[in-house]
């Protein structure tokens, strides 16, 4: 039985969120309209100018796709994400792209669980060298176009469940197993591993690492370190 190591994708291994960039890519691309930035605009900025909380920057760009996406071809859509990652595939954290490395080594089960749509986060993690990836379905019908139904939201809306999943199906053993995360939805996460790791955790999963003494790291510029 292997080892298993789980990972967060945005703000964790990848430099921002592939939800929005591939949001502002469909955007750009004309294949969603530029209308829809009204979602999340004023969020972004308000987080930008430190105003407002990234939590309802990324809620307006979730809103903004998971209304839309109805209608829009998939195979655009697989076409725009392509292109998003020949440009931003390796715009990832050094420690975790290290990480990453050093535990495909040590024949670690790598499983990534993101709540960005399943098709770009297949994609980015395969680059990886990821074993599975989870992340968002949506549903496509007959005709190749998104109907805006969202498949197995229950399950991959909780990563406890996915990681029970996994384990079961892939025959993996939690004992000696880490997880990185950044947010406090990476709790439940956490509670089921060996060795957590909160990695520029946010404010919530700051004071829950505290309370359990759970790792923290900080990567910052040129260099990262550990918060005791």
């Amino acid at each position: 039985m292997k080892k298993v190591a789980i990972f967060d994708i945005d703000g964790t291994i990848f430099r921002s969120s592939l939800l929005i960039e591939i949001t502002e890519a469909l955007i750009d691309a004309g294949a969603l309209k530029p209308s829809l930035r009204k979602y999340y605009a004023k969020h972004r900025q308000n987080w930008l100018d430190r105003k407002g909380s990234y939590e309802k920057y990324i809620g307006g760009v979730v809103e903004a796709f998971e209304n839309n996406i109805k209608g829009v071809k998939y195979k655009d859509f697989l076409r725009i994400s392509q292109k998003v990652l020949a440009i931003k595939q390796d715009r990832t954290y050094q420690y975790t792209r290290d990480l990453i490395g050093k535990l495909k080594k040590k024949n670690y089960y790598l499983l990534a669980i993101s709540n960005s749509p399943e098709v770009i986060v297949g994609n980015f993690c395969k680059q990886l060298g990821f074993n599975k990836a989870y992340g968002r379905i949506y549903e496509v019908n007959e005709k190749g176009i998104f109907t805006g139904k969202i498949l197995h939201e229950k399950i991959i809306g909780d990563k406890a469940k996915v990681i029970k999943r996994a384990i079961e199906k892939e025959n993996l053993t939690i004992v000696g197993s880490i997880a990185v995360g950044d947010t406090e939805s990476d709790i439940p996460m956490f509670k089921m591993v060996d060795s957590p790791i909160c990695f520029n955790p946010n404010k919530r999963l700051y004071s829950a690492a505290k309370k359990y003494g759970w790792k923290m790291i900080v990567e910052r510029k040129d260099m990262f370190y550990e918060i005791k």
